[in-house]
């Protein structure tokens, strides 16, 4: 196995065939004596530059909602492929009449049954700082274009974070964050929702656990956890890459930040006062209740089946829990049995597949989630357009779904057939991605990341580590490297002292 040196750079275009391949659009891939990082544009100002551009590219794509289809029509923000929640829960979750989230009850006639709004609570704050920074007067429509306009603006700062810390997560392969820069899924499931913001948050706690920073990192999952709720799942793969690595400490630093974090920032709307004592907030617990009471939903495996069955699935709750809890198990022992320690990004990658796929909901937004942490596990073009294809296919099977479901006897759009095979490409898709993750942490010989002699980029101080506590294979392989008297490093030395 070859190695470079700390301040090369690995260049895509030399070591993937299909980044290769798409340079020629520019003039093929750059040469061995090319200067890289010289001048204004650097690798990360590039991609944050693209990143934006493509960004912008998603918003174009809703201006037919924009003008017309989130407010005439009942199928036209369908059929165009460009719905957002954005400018529909400004009004229906009383943004527009200054009710604050989670203190104020929401009318029944304005937010159709949702008595509180039902997002954690920096992503409520998210929500309510854009209210406040739309202008008002005029007519209902235009403060909606407004308001989506501006948590556009928002979000697009959002996009461009995560660029910067995917690019400088791994120091020597910046520009592995174009692929998240050109993701097709990332352009077009940007705006839908408010996801960009927790994704943003965990990217960074992943940008500050790769320099050794364990406090930081944790805080920024805290955070990240207050706004949505899977940047808690980090927390995992942490504690099996520490434990296998006796790094300790660190972990408990990550989680002692993590838990301080995620208390400053929902206790004060969490527990409210009375003569009798304090009380968990109703407002607060929405997010939680609906979460647990919401029906099985679009895009999971849970409503293919309850379609091709009949059955509604009302245990789905409880079938999801024990498929996570089966696979937090496994992918534990992968963690500990793997003949070299995985790295943090592939486990986050995989833990967080698992939650989705298990999920009884698979929102086409849900992909940002894992955009970035696909970048970092498997930086290979060719698996990552796979896996964006079956995004795209899904992205337009879920509207054309809704499209065909509402406009009556006319039919237009896909049949629920249609939807169910577009659900399946979804689910295999991700899949696939997880398979060959998997199958690098099992050899990683086939880790593109690891082929010029890294260990674990993004692992801070678990990179170069020895392991101190191992299973099966991985175990073996250290009681041989015992009796031969030789130990094997790999990467870099350990950064903890």
């Amino acid at each position: 196995m070859r190695s470079v040196r700390d301040d090369e750079q690995v260049r895509p275009t030399v070591e993937d065939e299909v980044a290769a391949a798409g340079s020629e659009l520019i003039g093929g891939p750059s040469g061995r004596r090319a200067l890289a990082g010289l001048g204004w544009w650097t690798p990360v100002r590039v991609i944050a530059l693209v990143a934006l551009g493509m960004f912008a590219l998603g918003m174009v794509q809703k201006l037919p909602c924009y003008n017309y289809g989130w407010f005439y029509g009942a199928t036209t923000q369908y059929t165009h492929a460009c719905y957002s929640d954005i400018p529909h829960l400004y009004s229906g979750r009383g943004f527009d009449l200054g009710l604050v989230p989670y203190f104020d009850k929401i009318p029944q006639t304005v937010s159709g049954g949702m008595d509180y709004l039902e997002y954690p609570v920096l992503t409520g704050l998210f929500m309510e700082i854009a209210a406040r920074l739309t202008p008002g007067g005029g007519s209902i429509q235009h403060r909606e274009q407004l308001y989506w306009l501006i948590n556009s603006g928002m979000l697009m700062a959002c996009a461009a974070v995560i660029a910067l810390c995917v690019a400088r997560t791994h120091r020597r392969r910046p520009w592995d964050a174009l692929l998240v820069a050109l993701a097709p899924a990332f352009a077009l499931t940007a705006t839908i929702n408010w996801d960009l913001f927790a994704v943003a948050l965990t990217a960074a706690a992943m940008l500050m656990w790769s320099r050794g920073r364990s406090l930081a990192a944790g805080i920024l999952i805290g955070l990240a956890a207050a706004a949505k709720l899977y940047p808690a799942l980090l927390l995992g793969p942490l504690f099996i890459l520490c434990w296998r690595a006796g790094r300790h400490r660190a972990f408990l630093r990550a989680v002692a930040g993590a838990a301080g974090a995620w208390l400053v920032v929902n206790l004060p709307v969490m527990l409210t006062h009375d003569a009798s004592g304090f009380h968990v907030r109703e407002g607060w617990a929405k997010f939680y209740t609906f979460s647990q009471e919401r029906p099985v939903d679009f895009g999971s495996v849970w409503l293919f089946i309850s379609q091709r069955t009949g059955n509604p699935l009302e245990e789905a709750n409880t079938y999801a829990t024990l498929l996570m809890i089966l696979g937090c198990l496994a992918l534990g022992f992968l963690g500990l049995y793997a003949p070299r320690r995985p790295r943090f990004a592939q486990l986050v990658f995989l833990v967080v597949a698992l939650f989705i796929l298990t999920n009884k909901v698979y929102s086409p937004q849900y992909v940002l989630w894992l955009i970035p942490l696909a970048a970092l596990a498997r930086p290979k073009w060719r698996d990552f357009l796979i896996w964006q294809a079956c995004e795209v296919l899904y992205f337009l099977g879920i509207w054309f779904y809704l499209a065909y479901t509402g406009s009556g006897d006319k039919h237009q759009g896909l049949p629920v057939e249609g939807y169910q095979l577009a659900i399946v490409l979804h689910l295999l898709g991700t899949l696939y991605l997880c398979a060959v993750v998997v199958r690098d942490i099992l050899l990683p010989e086939r880790d593109v990341v690891r082929r010029d002699g890294s260990d674990d980029p993004s692992g801070g101080v678990l990179d170069g580590a020895p392991d101190i506590f191992v299973l099966g294979s991985a175990r073996r392989a250290r009681h041989a490297e015992t009796l031969e008297g030789t130990r094997v490093q790999w990467g870099a030395a350990s950064r903890e002292p």
